[in-house]
């Protein structure tokens, strides 16, 4: 086999390689099944179809604490990674991948519907803007902010030589009052008690059931006018 078809082949499989990473991420697999799903006033929700709502998150119980911006969410993913040296590469490793969620509402102009992420991600499929992130290596010492994260978490942001080891930082949250889309299951549950400004006896809920998973994103790209 000649040089020139070689050097084809090589960028061949490197261009669907590439594809293949973007087409397949978290990300675009939210974008692209999200799309598919009709959007429904809460209103018009009937029970056991999947159906998609935009809306404003709002909390049930006492609010989640970001553990580094320290907003009031309902939902929040946090990774911290080093940068680790094996022999001529390097490459970023995890140390700290974490993920809570709670209950909350959506708010559709006068409409609430309930959303019950479990805490056991097999249940939904979620994806979060990371808008924050802090970083630190030989030359970047950290903020005595993100020294207190990484203390938390029980992780040392020197070497054995005193040297800062290269960290960083990313965090997303679903905050109180924020645009989200959600989509899941519809169902209609009777309430216990009346909700304030709900005059309702009944109240939507987005829910998992069998291999449906909710969804639940910030993504702009999927966030629609509320009715």
């Amino acid at each position: 086999m000649s040089g020139p078809i070689i050097v084809i082949i090589f960028f061949c499989v490197v261009a669907i390689i590439i594809f293949c990473t973007y087409y397949f991420s978290a990300k675009n697999v939210i974008i692209r099944t999200l799309s598919k799903i009709p959007n429904k006033p809460a209103s018009s929700l009937k029970t056991n179809e999947l159906s998609k709502v935009s809306g404003k998150a709002l909390h049930v119980k006492e609010p989640l604490i970001a553990p580094y911006s320290k907003r009031k969410c309902v939902f929040y993913q946090i990774v911290i990674q080093q940068k680790v040296s094996t022999g001529k590469s390097s490459h970023w490793k995890t140390i700290i991948d974490e993920e809570r969620s709670q209950e909350f509402f959506i708010q559709t102009k006068h409409d609430f519907i309930i959303v019950s992420p479990k805490e056991n991600p097999k249940n939904y499929k979620c994806h979060l803007v990371k808008d924050q992130s802090q970083n630190s290596g030989t030359f970047n010492d950290p903020t005595q902010k993100f020294i207190a994260l990484l203390q938390h978490y029980h992780i040392d942001h020197t070497t054995l030589f005193g040297f800062n080891k290269r960290l960083r930082y990313k965090e997303g949250v679903i905050e109180i009052g924020e645009e989200v889309t959600v989509a899941g299951i519809a169902k209609w549950k009777t309430l216990s008690e009346p909700m304030p400004d709900y005059p309702y006896s009944k109240i939507a809920t987005l829910e998992s059931v069998d291999k449906q998973k909710i969804i639940i994103t910030d993504l702009p790209e999927v966030r629609l006018k509320r009715p």
